[in-house]
């Protein structure tokens, strides 16, 4: 059997959680092995960075405009990218500090460039985020490098997303029902989209949440989604795009611990009756039992009969094998009435 890329592994879970570094590492290699320090405490199975050629993002234009957001990393659009990538050596860097606390390193890319580099590196799996899906050279591009691929499906029509799967299902693929706006409205999580994008693709599917606190990704879990990706940061006060919707040290530990509670309670899908069960089916499950002294050589008709507990007798789905039979013993009245009262 082939591995699943999107199965934690090592690990007896079905659902990966990846803790979203994404740029909250302000530039900082160190603050961003604080973050991974902070994933291995709390329980995830990966962390993910972002990889972005700002010459390539947009048009010199946006690039260039004044953008007073965040003075700390410079006054155009265009300076505050660039402060905000890492280089060559901060990812291969980052990478073997990622695996070395038995964590898999996970990267979005943006731009053709970027899934170069990121193939280079090694990355197990490459991201795309929601507003690739639309990018169809893009798309090609990480469908011809034949790495398992994690596509983000915000802001997306069907027939959008029909076109990207078509392109990326040549390998490995799972989709991450998104909703694109910071944050999500609780209301708007549509977390439906999670079984309809199983029926519709039969893919691993998961969810990346934007929303305020973590509420939706536990239940997104509960709906059915195997991968779970959430923002995450140091201190929300923090500087920069995404600290304020990311979640804070706390409440990553708190998610992970409330989504592998939910993931124990899906049990295993069968239908069996348990050891624990097992005790409380025989205290209050009904049983054949006498309603009056019965005598040796009787035949058992449904008059000399009651339906009582406990449930360690005879049940009633056998009651018409044993009707008719005919009693080897005296059987006293009210007890139940056992296989070894019966001649042979």
């Amino acid at each position: 059997m082939v591995a699943n890329p999107f199965q934690p592994s090592p690990s007896d879970h079905s659902v990966l959680i990846i803790a979203e570094a994404g740029l909250n590492h302000n530039g900082s290699v160190t603050i961003a092995k604080q973050m991974i320090d902070v994933a291995a405490r709390c329980g995830v199975d990966a962390v993910k960075f972002q990889k972005r050629t700002v010459a390539t993002l947009a048009i010199r234009e946006v690039l260039d405009a004044e953008d007073r957001r965040f003075p700390e990393f410079g006054s155009t659009y265009r300076q505050i990218r660039e402060h905000l990538e890492l280089d060559w050596d901060a990812y291969v860097t980052l990478k073997a500090y990622t695996e070395s606390n038995g964590l898999t390193f996970i990267c979005t890319g943006f731009d053709p460039e970027a899934i170069d580099f990121l193939d280079r590196l090694g990355v197990p799996i490459f991201k795309l985020a929601s507003h690739s899906l639309t990018n169809l050279d893009l798309l090609h591009h990480v469908a011809d490098k034949g790495r398992p691929v994690i596509l983000s499906t915000g802001m997306a029509e069907w027939d959008e997303l029909d076109r990207a799967v078509a392109i990326l299902n040549q390998g490995p693929l799972a989709l991450l029902h998104c909703v694109s706006a910071y944050p999500t409205p609780v209301e708007q999580c549509n977390l439906s989209m999670i079984s309809l994008l199983k029926e519709r693709y039969r893919l691993t599917v998961g969810y990346s949440g934007h929303e305020m606190g973590y509420l939706p990704s536990v239940a997104a879990v509960a709906m059915g989604a195997k991968i779970i990706e959430r923002h995450f940061t140091l201190d929300c006060r923090m500087t920069g795009f995404d600290h304020k919707i990311s979640l804070e040290p706390d409440a990553l530990a708190a998610m992970v611990r409330d989504i592998r509670q939910v993931e124990a309670m899906h049990g295993h899908g069968e239908k069996r009756v348990s050891d624990q069960e097992r005790i409380t089916r025989n205290k209050y499950h009904v049983s054949m039992a006498s309603v009056r002294p019965l005598r040796a050589g009787e035949r058992l008709t449904r008059e000399m009969i009651a339906w009582t507990n406990p449930g360690t007798g005879i049940p009633a789905k056998e009651a018409d094998r044993w009707l008719g039979k005919t009693l080897a013993m005296d059987v006293p009245g009210d007890v139940l009435i056992q296989p070894e009262m019966f001649a042979s």
